[in-house]
C-alpha cells in the first residue's frame, strides 16, 4: 500500500486534531489572497443574529443544506485580520471530509446556511472563532470556505438500500450501481491498479458493518486484492467519482465464516488511483 505523511498544519477549526508533520521536500501551493475587506465585514454582506457575515462568491447546487450530524467535505483557508493565514487544507492533498458539528461554531452556522457547491467568506466574531483559547488564533476570524459535498453520515442507512431506483444499471455478473456524484478525471483504474477510496457498507438489514468515512482515513488497496464487485465495479469509475453498488453475494464474501453474508451494499467514492 502506498502510504501519504499528512503536512504540517494543524487544523484549527476543529476540535481534538492533532498536529500533522510535513514531508520533506514537499512545496507548500499558493494560497488565496486574503479579502480586501478583511478587518472590517461588507456593508451588502449577510448578518446573522449571532453576528456572523457572509458573502457568497459561488453559488452551489440546488439541494438541502448541511444538518449538524451530516459529512461536509471542504476546503477553506483562514485568516486573521492583520492578514495572516493561519490555515488552509489546500497544503493537504485534498479536502477534509468531516462531521459538521466538529467544527468551530462560525462554520458550522455558516456551511450550514450552504449547499454543496458553494463557496463563501466568512467574518466570524470571536465568540463563534475560539473564544480566546489558548494556542489558537484570537480576535476575529475570516475563512473562505468551499463546500464541496454533503453526504448524510454513514450510520444512516440509504432510503433505496433494498431496492435499487429505476436509473441504477444492472451489469452482467448481477452487479448493479447507480453514480452518486460525478468526479471530473476521464481515466479508469484497470485491475492492477491501486486505489484510495472513502467507502461505507451495510448489509440487507440496514445495519452498518463498515465505513472509512467514520475511521476518518481513506483506503488505499490494489483492485484484484479485493471482493470481485469491488474489481469490476471500481474499474466504472473515474477519479472523484462517487457511486452506490448493489454486491450479490457471489460478488461479495460468497458466504465465508465471519464475513457479511447476502447482498451489500457499498458506497464508494474514487479518490485517486495508480496503474
Amino acid at each position: 500500500m502506498r502510504t501519504v505523511a499528512p503536512l504540517s498544519l494543524t487544523l484549527l477549526v476543529l476540535t481534538g486534531l492533532a498536529g500533522f508533520s510535513q514531508p520533506a521536500g514537499k512545496a507548500l501551493p499558493k494560497l488565496p489572497e486574503p479579502p480586501r475587506e478583511l478587518a472590517q465585514p461588507p456593508a451588502d454582506g449577510a448578518k446573522t443574529p449571532s453576528g456572523l457575515v457572509t458573502r457568497v462568491l459561488r453559488h452551489g447546487q440546488p439541494g438541502a443544506h448541511p444538518r449538524p450530524q451530516d459529512y461536509v467535505t471542504f476546503h477553506y483557508t483562514g485568516w486573521t485580520l492583520d492578514g495572516r493565514s493561519f490555515d488552509s487544507t489546500l497544503a493537504l492533498d485534498g479536502p477534509l471530509t468531516l462531521p459538521l458539528e466538529r467544527l468551530m461554531k462560525g462554520m458550522v452556522e455558516g456551511m450550514g446556511l450552504m449547499t454543496a457547491g458553494e463557496k463563501r467568506l466568512l467574518w466570524v466574531p470571536e465568540a463563534l472563532a475560539f473564544a480566546g483559547a489558548k494556542g489558537k488564533p484570537a480576535g476575529n476570524l475570516v475563512l473562505e470556505v468551499d463546500l464541496l459535498a454533503v453526504d448524510p453520515p454513514p450510520s444512516e442507512a440509504p432510503a433505496d438500500l433494498t431496492r435499487p431506483p429505476e436509473e441504477a444499471l444492472l451489469r452482467p455478473s448481477g452487479l448493479v450501481f447507480r453514480s452518486l456524484r460525478a468526479g471530473t478525471g476521464t481515466q479508469h483504474p484497470t485491475k492492477r491498479s491501486t486505489v484510495t477510496v472513502h467507502y461505507s457498507g451495510w448489509t440487507q438489514d440496514g445495519k452498518l458493518f463498515d465505513s472509512s468515512v467514520l475511521r476518518r482515513s481513506p483506503a488505499t488497496f490494489r483492485l484484484d486484492g479485493v471482493i470481485k464487485g469491488w474489481t469490476e465495479g471500481v474499474q466504472l469509475m473515474v477519479k472523484g467519482d462517487k457511486f452506490r453498488f448493489w454486491v450479490p453475494q457471489k460478488l461479495a464474501y460468497q458466504g465465508e465464516e465471519g464475513k457479511p453474508a447476502g447482498l451489500l451494499v457499498f458506497d464508494i467514492e474514487l479518490q485517486e488511483f495508480w496503474q
